[in-house]
This record gives C-alpha cells, structure tokens and sequence, in this order.
C-alpha cells in the first residue's frame, strides 16, 4: 500500500476511462505523456462492456471515425458491429501508440483537491462555495489533483498527482438506473430472472442462448438497447433515407441548421428564427410522415406523442435492426405502453390492470452517468458538478467552470459522439498548450445558460445535453478560439448542403 508521505508518480496530465474519449484524449495530449487509468483489462469502454451480440452502430461507418484514422473500406455504407468498432478503436490505439499510456485494470478510488496550496489556481475554494472568478492556465507546473488508484487484482493503493485531470467515464455504464417498485411488489415477488443489460451485456454467447432458449422475455425499455434486445438475432441495419432523400440534408448540414436556433446569433437570426418556424415543423413532419408510411407505428402503438424534432434534438433516433418488425408480425416481440409498472409472481403487471407472464425480465432502463461522477469527484465539486437544471454546465462541451484544472470528454452528445469527442480533445490540447485562454467564470457560464436555453425551447429531453440541432455552430466557435477558420469545406456549395464530419477538422484549413 502506498505511504501517505510520498507519491508513486507526478504526471502533467491524467486521464480517467480508456473508452472512445480517454483513447482520443491520450492522443491528443500525447505530447505531456498521460498517465490514463482504465478499471478494466481494455479499451473501448460501452463498445467493450455494455454491447450485446446484436450492438450495432447507429451511424454509418464515415460518420463515426477519427479525423486522422479512416476506417478500411470506408465507403461501406453498413452499419459497423460493435466487434468491428472495437477492432477499429484497437488499430487506432496501436497505430497512434495510445496503448503504452495506459494502466489496465486500474480502478480510480478516490481523488483529492491539493490545489488550493497555491494561490494560482482557477477559482478559490472555500469548503461549500466556488467564487466566481479567473480560471487559472490549466498546465502551470503545481499539482492539483491527488489520484488514488486500486491495482487489480494486487488491490495494492497508489497514490498520483496531476495539474490536469481529464474524466472520460462517460454517461453510460456502471451504475445501472433500477425502476422503484411500490412495496411487496418489486423483484422479490418474481419467481423468474430479472437482469439489468449492464448484467446481461456480460454474458457470452451461450450464456446468452441458454438464458433466452424457450423462455418468455419482458424487455422493459424503448430506447436502442431494447431494441437490439428484443431483436437479438438480426443480422443488418437499414440506412436511413427519406422519401428517396439522404437523412443528412434535413438537419446535418450548414444550410438545415440555419433553420435552428444558435447560442451566440446575430440580430438578423433572432428576427428570422420565428419567421422560420413552420419550415422547421413541415421537416420534422415531412419525416414523421415517412417513418409512419415505412414503418408499422401506428399498428403495434409506437408512434411517438411528441414531433420527430425532439427526438433529433435530444439525441434519441435508433435505427431498427433489419427484421424488428418482421419478427413482431410473426408474433414473436409484441409490445406494451405503460407509464408504470410493477412484478407478479407470475412476471410483469401493469397500470391498466392487465399481466403479462414471463420468465425473463431485462431491464433496458438506462444508466446514472451523472451519479456516477458524483460519486467520483469529492465536495465541494461533487454538488457542484449538476446546476440547477439538472445538467452539467460544460465549456465547449468540455470544462466545468467552477471545477478548476479539469476536463470533461464524452458528456455532451450528437449524431457523431466520436467526432465531437476528438474535436473537443483537439481544443482541450491547444488550450493546455496556451494556444488561447479560457474566458472568465462568468461568461463560461453565460454561454452555459445560452445552450441550456436553446435545447430546452428544442426538446423536453433537454437534460440528455445533446447540441445535434446546432452541432455545426459549436464546431465553429470551438475552431475560432483555437485559432482555425470555422468554414472547412472548400467550396459554398459543400459548405451549404454538404454533411460535416470528422475528417473536415483534420487540421487547420
């Protein structure tokens, strides 16, 4: 066990979490040599440990790749498995050299705040307040962060200390979110197996089968991992068009993104927005109007109350898997809506007052991201960490103004989680470099207050912090503060009606 006197390693730079964002943030900040800590024996985070045989991305493979890594065959339009998201994220870790920053199996158990010794750091901190202030140079030669880290399976304890700290465990994972039961009517009553799909994303194959084989499954759930759940065996995804029209040119685009709102927009934006709105609605029922003729939602009673827009706006579009509705007309996934639930003896009961046996339920009920970094961060950070919204107030997608000499990666989401990922990556690099300076504490958290205000006039699921709808605008500001030009396409046409992705932001344009 380490001594309380002394320290196993100082670094510049430590990174929490080895999955998407820890591996593109270790490359970016290569050059101070990062010290990353990942819980488990791999990389690949949610791809490694919450993927089921039938995970598969809900992007095509060019929309979801490392600006200086293309994947093979990149013009493939399938949607890749989570295997070869794995096998891709490994050859970008062994091509860049990522691999020999990082300590497997090394679990954070808790971290400190030493950077009070000295005068210089971000914001002062006073036991229950953060005062308002300057945010310090996040690189500046003094400690501020005192790591300890549990070895597995030693379980020996060492102790590391860092000026900048980057936490990529992300959102998902972990700690899985359980439904609360009214008494004597929760799981205990069950006579069957109630696994959550953090427990089921551990089992191999055959255990998979020999769980499922003959049995009647509830999945409660309606968001991706119920659907890759209910529909374990498919083998394809379907790419997503739109009465014969690429997806990307309803919202992914330079020009469909005027339509939206903007944190920072000028006057002639301001009087043209309103005058925008039902262009903004006749999209978003343009594509309802498809999904309805495509798919069969009003039949099985999944067409959703609320406009496609806010779904887009929070982030929560899932492609079917190929035979989803095929296996629902033979009878073998039906489907159930119900505000609220409980168990029987005999399997699942609902508000209704009508039952539904089973002898298996899986819980597709999500995750406690942001417990999970509370429980992380010590006080007074860690009731500092959500503001009163419920969200996480991030920089640039990326510091926590009042949580000084800290970095977050993967907590703001889009249509690209990696692309966004690596370009913030980018930013924090150059920001750890002195290329630019933060703002003041202030205007960080005015600039907060715009993107909350924004998303929540978008979406009700404001608090899942997706910026899809104005994506394209966050990459500007972010190239403009680090110095690059905002508009990388080369021409006003593309720049107009062509989708962005990763490899526009390669390198300065």
């Amino acid at each position: 066990m380490a001594s309380e006197q002394g320290y196993l390693k100082s670094s510049k730079v430590g990174i929490i979490g080895a999955g998407i964002s820890g591996i593109a943030a270790a490359k970016q900040l290569s050059n101070h040599n990062p010290i990353v800590f990942e819980a488990t024996d791999s990389i690949g985070g949610v791809w490694k440990h919450c993927s089921f045989a039938s995970t598969k991305l809900q992007t095509p493979r060019c929309d979801f790749e490392f600006s200086d890594y293309p994947w093979p065959q990149r013009d493939n339009s399938n949607f890749p498995s989570y295997l070869e998201i794995l096998d891709y994220l490994h050859g970008y870790a062994t091509h860049f050299d990522v691999l020999k920053y990082i300590k497997f199996n090394s679990r954070v158990v808790e971290i400190r705040y030493i950077g009070d010794k000295s005068e210089e750091f971000g914001p002062k901190i006073d036991h229950d307040v953060v005062s308002p202030g300057e945010f310090g140079p996040l690189l500046n030669g003094h400690p501020v962060w005192e790591v300890t880290v549990e070895t597995h399976p030693s379980k020996t304890l060492e102790k590391y200390t860092f000026e900048l700290l980057v936490v990529c465990i992300g959102k998902y994972g972990d700690i899985p979110r359980m439904p609360i039961f009214p008494p004597n009517k929760g799981q205990e009553v069950f006579g069957g197996k109630v696994m959550h799909t953090l427990e089921y994303s551990k089992l191999d194959k055959e255990a998979a089968r020999e769980l499922l084989k003959g049995k009647k499954v509830a999945v409660v759930g309606y968001k991706k991992s119920a659907i890759d759940l209910a529909t374990e065996c498919a083998e394809a995804n379907q790419a997503y068009w739109i009465w014969g029209l690429p997806f990307f040119l309803f919202y992914s685009t330079r020009s469909s993104q005027f339509l939206h709102q903007t944190p920072k927009q000028g006057l002639l934006r301001n009087l043209l927005c309103p005058l925008l709105s039902p262009l903004r609605k006749a999209v978003s029922k343009f594509i309802e109007s498809y999904l309805v003729w495509k798919l069969p939602l009003v039949k099985y009673g999944l067409k959703p109350d609320h406009p496609f827009e806010e779904d887009y706006a929070s982030c929560q579009m899932a492609i079917l898997p190929e035979n989803f509705f095929s296996e629902a007309d033979k009878g073998k996934i039906q489907f159930k809506r119900a505000s609220k639930w409980w168990f029987w003896n005999g399997g699942i009961e609902f508000d209704d007052n009508t039952k539904l046996q089973a002898d298996v339920v899986l819980l597709a009920s999500g995750y406690e991201g942001k417990k999970k970094i509370q429980t992380l961060l010590p006080e007074p950070f860690s009731s500092l960490v959500l503001d009163s919204s419920g969200i996480m107030p991030l920089y640039r997608g990326t510091i926590h103004p009042l949580i000084p000499n800290m970095a977050f990666v993967g907590y703001i989401e889009s249509v690209s989680n990696l692309h966004t990922a690596e370009l913030r990556c980018k930013w924090l690099s150059r920001l750890a470099d002195g290329f630019f300076k933060l703002p003041s504490i202030e205007k960080m958290l005015e600039q907060n207050s715009k993107e909350l205000e924004i998303m929540k006039k978008t979406t009700r699921f404001y608090k899942r912090h997706c910026i899809s709808t104005f994506s394209i605008n966050h990459s500007d500001e972010i190239c403009e503060e680090m110095g690059w030009k905002s508009w990388r396409k080369n021409n006003w046409l593309l720049e107009a009606f062509a989708p962005y992705n990763s490899q526009d932001y390669g390198q300065d344009n």
